[in-house]
């Protein structure tokens, strides 16, 4: 994995709520550099699972086999493998993702929890393969 560790982000990032003017942008700084920390954090966690079990036997949630069926159901076209990501962010495919994911908010701990994908799953999560997601993409 070529990110920095989140251990570096949070320790080295620059103090940049000192740059910053008012106290909204301050919070909104500081939000944002707490939740890359933690994205950062679950794609270590993420491809160490990935690259140790056979993903058969891997399950992140008890109800992963209803959440697959569903994805393929309400995204049947969605090429999973190599990710566009002018088509994931359009207006059009922001409304479908939020709709569709607002059904697991009581059924899925941080179901709306930004994250970093890989454009294209072959690849290492590196800066050039790696876009940054959150519950609206």
């Amino acid at each position: 994995m070529s990110l920095p560790p989140a251990e570096e982000l949070q320790e080295n990032h620059p103090d940049i709520e000192t740059i910053l003017s008012s106290p909204q942008q301050k919070f909104v700084a500081l939000a944002e550099k707490q939740w890359v920390v933690k994205a950062v954090h679950h794609a270590e966690t993420y491809f160490k699972l990935i690259t140790s079990i056979d993903g058969k036997n891997l399950h992140l949630t008890p109800i992963d086999d209803e959440i697959y069926a569903d994805f393929t159901q309400n995204f049947p076209d969605l090429r999973i493998d190599v990710l566009n990501e002018d088509e994931l962010k359009s207006s059009e495919a922001k409304n479908k993702w939020r709709e569709w994911m607002s059904k697991y908010e009581n059924r899925v701990e941080d179901y709306n929890f930004g994250t970093l994908l890989r454009k294209d799953v072959r690849g290492d999560y590196e800066e050039s393969n790696t876009i940054l997601g959150n519950s609206s993409l």
